[in-house]
């Protein structure tokens, strides 16, 4: 054994026992009006949307528990991996429209337009937010489509890391039909999840519809499955195997890549250092070396 692996092995005995003392563990899931939680595998937490009577369309209270169930599980040292699908017949119809006629009435109800829009500036933005926890969640979030995604569905699938759907699976950016841009996140990450400007844009001018076939040739998902059982099954595997993983590694890695998605390469690649100059001094890159080194198996991480 080299002097570095001997000093590796040496520096993580001594930790050992203080590693294990700062241990947390919480085995609570939370529970939410609109979304079911459970934890399937070990680290591996399943969020389904959960209105399938209403097509899982995203009313306030869904936008609300989007929000605070990312954030929640993001804090969590016992989530590590997230995977996101739909109960019942859609993946999601997109914004419940009597929602945008709720809001539009309550608008109305104000004195002058610098207060409606203040009131309307104030809903986007707390709909935004209930989009944007899927990225700033520090856990990777697998989502897995099926039949309908619409509207504020695909701006929620955008804001995951992987994206999986079936083969019944279709999407549309539907906004533009119901006289609208849309304003949670789709015109600024879809033409970056799908690398071509010209097929966003022509998505997002026209509202048409398009199948699995086309969003796994344009970028838009990674695999197609005949069913939505198997595409469950295949991203839950692959949430397991990234569960096992360093959490310490996997979640610098995710804000590294969100930092890094709009922002010059040297600013990446500073804000990469900053990081690991600091993450790289903890203990999972010398268990992981020694493992690697001496041909062991996988090592068990503690929580982060």
């Amino acid at each position: 054994m080299s002097v570095i692996i001997k000093t590796l092995v040496l520096n993580q005995t001594r930790k050992s026992v203080g590693s294990f003392l700062r241990r947390t563990y919480s085995s609570e899931v939370p529970q939410y009006e609109t979304l079911a939680v459970s934890v399937p595998k070990k680290h591996v937490f399943h969020v389904e949307l959960n209105r399938p009577k209403k097509l899982n369309t995203l009313n306030r209270a869904m936008w609300r528990e989007l929000n605070e169930c990312f954030s929640t599980l993001s804090n969590n040292s016992e989530c590590r991996v997230i995977v996101l699908s739909g109960q019942g017949k859609h993946f999601t119809g997109g914004i419940e429209l009597q929602s945008l006629v709720e809001l539009a009435s309550e608008a109305d109800d104000l004195p002058d337009v610098a207060r409606r829009a203040r009131f309307h500036y104030g809903f986007i933005k707390f709909a935004q937010d209930g989009i944007t926890s899927l990225e700033k969640c520090v856990k990777p979030v697998l989502s897995v489509v099926h039949n309908a995604c619409i509207g504020a569905g695909v701006d929620l699938i955008t804001a995951a890391d992987i994206r999986y759907c079936t083969e019944d699976a279709w999407f549309q950016v539907k906004e533009v039909e119901v006289g609208l841009a849309a304003d949670v996140g789709t015109l600024q990450r879809l033409p970056k999840v799908v690398g071509n400007t010209s097929i966003a844009r022509e998505l997002c001018f026209t509202g048409r519809k398009f199948d699995a076939k086309e969003a796994k040739e344009i970028g838009l998902v990674s695999k197609v499955f005949p069913d939505q059982k198997t595409a469950l099954s295949h991203a839950l595997e692959v949430a397991e195997g990234i569960a096992a993983k360093s959490p310490v590694a996997v979640q610098t890695t995710k804000l590294s890549l969100v930092y890094s998605q709009s922002r010059p390469s040297d600013d990446g690649l500073e804000h990469i250092r900053l990081l690991n100059s600091v993450m790289n001094q903890g203990e999972d890159l010398p268990k992981a070396a020694i493992a690697q080194a001496t041909k062991s198996p996988p090592p068990e991480f503690d929580n982060l």
